[in-house]
């Protein structure tokens, strides 16, 4: 990489970067839990007569175990599209305004899970619903292996809680439903798209965004029609640049369907994997009468809801994947 003639050839110039990239994500890691390992054990030669050696120790290796239970998930990461950004669709179930509101309280759980890891984002899409919250939103997170880490997030999320929109303040149960997909590019796309089976409609945008996202029909909502599929984009000031983004949403969409096709026809769908529909929920936030959130996979629960709902699910998402890198050895 440090050669003159490295970007003679920007196609090998990229794949060596992705390369080194993909061989970082495990050296950096081990260097960081190397360095941790050996600043506890001097730590602990220094502290037998020392309480802030003890501490200093004991925080080293929090560290280290912290650093350690990452690799161990990066282990995990071997699934044929776990190596991708991610494409996350949020859509509230029935219930109106407190779905809508739930829906909109995961948005802004996974914005701020990826902003916490400084990985870009995209909203690449959002329909605001009348009262409050959102009838739908689909976020873009370009970031590698964010499809790995997050494609245990796909299913039926279920919230309860005291009811804001309730005046008498009763106690509601809200499901809002979440769908993760693979992002890819045009060069990873095997399937085709002919012109003639899409329908593109355009129209007024809605929500935030100014005077100028209203003025014109910027908005783009393109039907494929052999499979019904509707992706829509809003969000940016043109309609060609709306255009772009729904044709990217709809490859991710298509790719998705034909790996699914593939998986079908290998093998029968697990008994355990839930289907996605309202009372199959793959996890519940609870905020009262108590605080809990509990993954009913996993059987993971975390009892400060308010801090997962900040963002901090990473505890959720490793025990998916040990859970499934372990599913393979268990019979």
């Amino acid at each position: 990489m440090a050669s003159a003639s490295f970007w003679d050839d920007n196609d090998v110039a990229n794949g060596v970067i992705q390369e080194s990239t993909r061989i970082k994500r495990w050296t950096e890691p081990l260097g960081q839990l190397d360095r941790r390992l050996e600043e506890a054990e001097l730590f602990a030669e220094m502290a037998e007569d020392d309480e802030e050696a003890r501490g200093e120790a004991r925080a080293a290796m929090a560290e280290a175990a912290s650093t350690l239970d990452t690799l161990e998930a990066n282990f995990m990461l071997g699934g044929e599209d776990d190596e991708k950004g991610a494409m996350l669709e949020i859509h509230p179930g029935a219930g109106g305004t407190e779905s809508a509101d739930w829906a909109n309280m995961l948005l802004r759980m996974y914005t701020r899970f990826a902003e916490a890891r400084q990985w870009p984002q995209k909203l690449l899409d959002l329909q605001p619903a009348d009262e409050a919250g959102i009838k739908s939103a689909t976020i873009e997170i370009s970031e590698a292996y964010a499809y790995g880490h997050l494609k245990g997030e796909s299913g039926v999320h279920r919230l309860v809680r005291i009811s804001p929109f309730d005046s008498q303040k009763r106690r509601h149960t809200s499901f809002a439903s979440v769908f993760v997909y693979p992002l890819v590019e045009d060069s990873d796309i095997t399937v085709e798209i002919d012109p003639k089976d899409l329908r593109v409609d355009t129209y007024r945008a809605s929500g935030a965004g100014g005077q100028h996202v209203n003025k014109t029909s910027s908005a783009i909502r393109i039907t494929h029609l052999p499979t019904n599929i509707v992706v829509q984009c809003q969000n940016e000031r043109s309609q060609h640049r709306n255009r772009e983004v729904a044709m990217r949403m709809l490859h991710a969409r298509l790719y998705h369907r034909k790996m699914e096709e593939e998986r079908a026809k290998q093998q029968v769908l697990e008994d355990s994997k839930m289907k996605i529909d309202f009372g199959s929920q793959i996890r519940s936030y609870v905020l009262q009468p108590y605080t809990k959130v509990k993954d009913h996979r996993t059987e993971v629960e975390v009892n400060d809801a308010q801090r997962v709902l900040d963002g901090d699910i990473e505890t959720f998402t490793q025990a998916f994947l040990r859970q499934s890198g372990a599913a393979p050895t268990q019979g």
